[in-house]
């Protein structure tokens, strides 16, 4: 790591619009009456690190705020995504990640994704709520202590750049740690029964952070400490990463679990280098990885058909109790980082399809990258809503695209593993 190397914090601005946006959500919820049940607030009490009475709800409405949907009905089975209720997690302090000027991971993303969100017309299903920082134990289940001490270091003493692509400013620690502690959080609210699924607006992204190096725009690898902390209780977690780069440091960090079933839909060759079919796991998580790496241009068609023919028979056969998707939305056609072909309404169906293997609540979305503002958030939008059971698709599906072939070699691979 280098020293503080000058980022022109002052040059960029917050847009304060996005935590005004996510104040409008919850305004939206709230006349939809699910608060005065109790849902739709930010955590109950301060958590460590959090700005003095941010999102704390009034004393007398945290003493009679009930646990949860006490008349719950039964969840559906696996294979529905049925109209419910969606967790919102996000936190204004996101937005001191800053990354200097020109960089494409900026705060002006998650502004979009909560304004596309907005424009999904599905308000009344949201559960919006401020997550707790992680844990320095969650935070230890998949990152070295060391590191985790240099980049804290860092980033208070003003950050800079961290490698060519990755970098860091005195709010990014803290930032870090909401994003990374957003999915715990989720995981408890489900199971309190608060919503059906949750989607974690969070930034910076997580998947290429490996256990000891941040690179590909991320510090912290947000998925993986949700994961872990499912996987440490017995649950068996299916990850399912369609970002258009290949998630690396998720990868590397289960990649002798076989607690976790980890699968990558990503354009190759292309950054980071890794992601190759026959990357599939080694020790007791052989066969546990699954990459299905796309040429440039692949369509939708193409990610349905690696969905039905390659995830599916993997799903049934690992039988995972949770899914978790690492959403990054820059596999779509206008993003100005990569070449795949995308919409959408492409991750409409994709989401569609990837909840369908957990019950509800027991499904979680971490967003990751997209670059194109309009893109993303219209992307984010499709994406949530469909979690919440509701169609809503800005752009038609795509199809017609090349990677029918790299899907059949995937399905001809598993089968001679069997």
């Amino acid at each position: 790591m280098r020293g503080a190397t000058g980022l022109k914090e002052a040059e960029e601005q917050r847009p304060r619009r996005a935590w005004a946006l996510r104040c409008s959500l919850t305004a939206d919820h709230e006349r939809s009456g699910r608060c005065r049940q109790g849902q739709g607030q930010p955590s109950a009490a301060p958590r460590a690190n959090r700005p003095p009475g941010e999102g704390q709800p009034p004393a007398a409405a945290r003493a009679n705020r009930p646990p949860g949907r006490a008349n719950r009905p039964p969840r559906p089975t696996i294979g529905a995504v049925t109209t419910g209720s969606v967790v919102l997690e996000t936190h204004e302090a996101l937005l001191d990640h800053l990354t200097g000027g020109g960089h494409p991971e900026r705060p002006a993303r998650l502004e979009a994704v909560l304004a596309g969100i907005q424009a999904a017309g599905v308000s009344e299903a949201l559960v919006p709520v401020a997550p707790r920082a992680a844990t320095r134990v969650e935070l230890e289940r998949v990152h070295r202590p060391s590191y985790l001490d240099a980049v804290e270091a860092f980033c208070l003493t003003g950050g800079g750049r961290l490698d060519a692509d990755t970098s860091a400013s005195a709010g990014s620690w803290q930032a870090a740690i909401l994003a990374a502690g957003a999915g715990p959080d989720a995981i408890e609210r489900l199971d309190r029964g608060e919503a059906d699924a949750a989607f974690i607006a969070v930034r910076p992204p997580g998947h290429h952070a490996l256990a000891g190096r941040a690179m590909g725009f991320c510090l912290i690898n947000n998925v993986a400490v949700a994961a872990a902390a499912l996987a440490e209780r017995g649950e068996r977690v299916l990850i399912v990463d369609w970002d258009a780069h290949h998630g690396n440091g998720t990868q590397a960090i289960f990649y002798q679990d076989p607690r976790v079933l980890y699968v990558s839909l990503h354009q190759y060759p292309f950054y980071p280098g890794t992601g190759r079919l026959d990357e599939t796991g080694a020790g007791e998580g052989v066969g546990t990885t699954i990459n299905v790496p796309l040429p440039a241009g692949a369509t939708g068609d193409v990610y349905l058909a690696a969905l039905d023919q390659v995830v599916a028979p993997a799903a049934e056969s690992f039988a995972p109790s949770w899914v978790i998707v690492s959403a990054g939305f820059d596999a779509h056609r206008d993003d100005p980082l990569t070449d795949l072909g995308l919409t959408s309404g492409d991750f409409a169906l994709l989401t569609d399809r990837v909840m369908g293997w957990a019950p509800a609540g027991r499904r979680l979305a971490v967003l990751e990258g997209g670059y194109d503002l309009t893109a993303l958030a219209h992307s984010a939008g499709a994406c949530v809503a469909r979690m919440a059971g509701v169609t809503y698709r800005p752009e038609p599906a795509t199809s017609g695209g090349p990677g029918a072939e790299v899907v059949a070699q995937v399905v001809a691979a598993q089968k001679g593993e069997r």
